[in-house]
């Protein structure tokens, strides 16, 4: 199975606009252009009763000041009141803009990536991300503004030291137990949940080991995070723990550790989460993944009565889809984990909390509610491109695709598609035959480096 992302849009991807800071887009004058046309779209959208407000935070990435003053100077350039967040969650700033005066809220991360990435992350009102169109508005607007030439003026952010400790209290709030004689590991990737995560469970009662939280500007996601679980993995079999949970730069996914020492996924979460749910009577009948999900994930939700509903990649089409076939539960492999009934967005720290809500209400450890789910064998290979060319433009790979599809005979999958966010082609292959899988993987990977050289 082949996709291809949207080529309609030029400076947002499934995840927001990202680059290389001081980089075209994310360069001060393309960056005060867009908070120019937010500013405009925030004039007519304002919560009913105040006037137009805009909510900024950011990660720990030592880009994140200077892009956040370009866009407040965008703003105000427009009569648009900014409140600045400071070092927060990109899900703390989705909860902050539903729940406060906010005609919109903008996350500066860029998730998962190095430093010298960033991002820029826009929801509305309700908490959502901005839809696709909106984004196509916001681009036009911005190359007529650029096209201008006009300048930013110099603007000064004062951070609100009281929205974070909002967004802490209804995280607390919507745990039901009580963590003493838990011993738990936090791997906060020297990213936003550093001071923010580790407060939370030891105010829960749990012991904590916090690991990552030291950031310096340049190491976010740096070899941790729930990117790089080897540490925490670690960590947790060292101190015995109970649990270990690691979150990426702006905390918005989450990838948990058993006691054991079993690296819990997206998927993995899933199940619990929904195991859970089912064992309580509230009912599942459906969890919403993505195109990258585990085969194995869904002959385990099977197995339960529950089906998998697959969307393309991007956790804004996961919760479309959750929303419309009114599914409570939902998310990705990497982690981002999406709860209707307390959030609009993937939440690492909530994931988390989730997670152990299921082990202590059933009472079992992760490994326990995991001991059927069999992960397929599966390659993932991403492939550095200089353009997105259609992949219809690549004949022999997809004789390559149809060849691997055709001997799997159903008992795998063959997923190549285009990265929302980078200049990558990412080749995934899964199967109950790891030969198989290996030999699927490397062909068609081979195969697109000679179409592309």
């Amino acid at each position: 199975m082949a996709m291809q992302a949207s080529p309609v849009r030029q400076l947002f991807g499934t995840d927001g606009m990202r680059g290389v800071a001081g980089e075209f887009p994310l360069n001060t004058v393309t960056v005060y252009a867009l908070g120019q046309a937010l500013g405009k779209w925030a004039a007519t959208h304002a919560v009913e009763g105040s006037q137009p407000q805009v909510i900024i935070g950011m990660d720990t990435r030592e880009s994140g000041p200077w892009l956040a003053q370009a866009l407040a100077a965008g703003l105000t350039a427009q009569q648009v009141d900014v409140k600045f967040a400071g070092l927060i969650t990109t899900p703390g700033v989705a909860y902050l803009t539903r729940m406060g005066p906010f005609a919109a809220g903008v996350m500066i991360s860029a998730s998962h990536n190095p430093f010298q990435d960033n991002g820029i992350k826009i929801f509305d009102h309700s908490g959502f991300k901005i839809a696709d169109e909106v984004e196509l508005e916001f681009e036009r607007q911005i190359f007529s503004l650029l096209e201008q030439n006009e300048q930013s003026s110099a603007f000064t952010l004062t951070e609100d030291p009281g929205l974070d400790l909002q967004y802490v209290e209804f995280l607390r709030n919507t745990f039901p137990h009580a963590l003493a004689g838990k011993k738990i590991v936090l791997d906060c990737a020297h990213g936003a949940s550093s001071h923010l995560a580790p407060q939370l469970f030891r105010d829960l009662g749990a012991t904590v080991i916090a690991l990552g939280c030291e950031p310096n500007g340049r190491n976010i996601n740096q070899d941790c995070g729930a990117l790089h679980v080897e540490a925490l993995k670690d960590r947790v079999l060292q101190e015995n723990a109970d649990f270990g949970f690691a979150f990426d730069g702006d905390a918005d996914r989450c990838i948990a550790v058993s006691a054991s020492g079993r690296v819990v996924d997206g998927d993995a979460m899933l199940l619990v989460c929904a195991r859970h749910l089912k064992s309580s009577d509230r009912l599942v009948t459906a969890v919403v993944s993505t195109v990258m999900s585990n085969l194995g994930f869904e002959k385990a939700l099977e197995r339960d009565g529950i089906q998998l509903l697959r969307t393309n990649v991007g956790d804004k089409y996961v919760l479309e889809e959750m929303i419309r076939q009114d599914v409570p539960i939902g998310g990705e492999q990497s982690g981002h984990v999406i709860f209707r009934q307390y959030a609009t967005t993937g939440d690492g720290i909530l994931t988390a909390l989730r997670v152990l809500d299921a082990a202590l209400s059933l009472d079992k450890t992760l490994d326990n509610i995991l001991s059927d789910f069999q992960v397929y064998p599966q390659t993932l290979i991403n492939l550095s491109v200089r353009e997105k060319k259609p992949l219809t433009d690549l004949p022999s790979v997809t004789r390559e695709i149809e060849q691997a599809e055709s001997e799997f005979q159903g008992s795998g999958r063959v997923l190549v598609r285009y990265s929302g966010t980078e200049k990558k082609l990412r080749v995934m292959v899964e199967g109950a035959d790891e030969s198989l899988v290996n030999k699927w993987s490397k062909r068609i990977a081979d195969s697109i480096r000679i179409e592309l050289s």
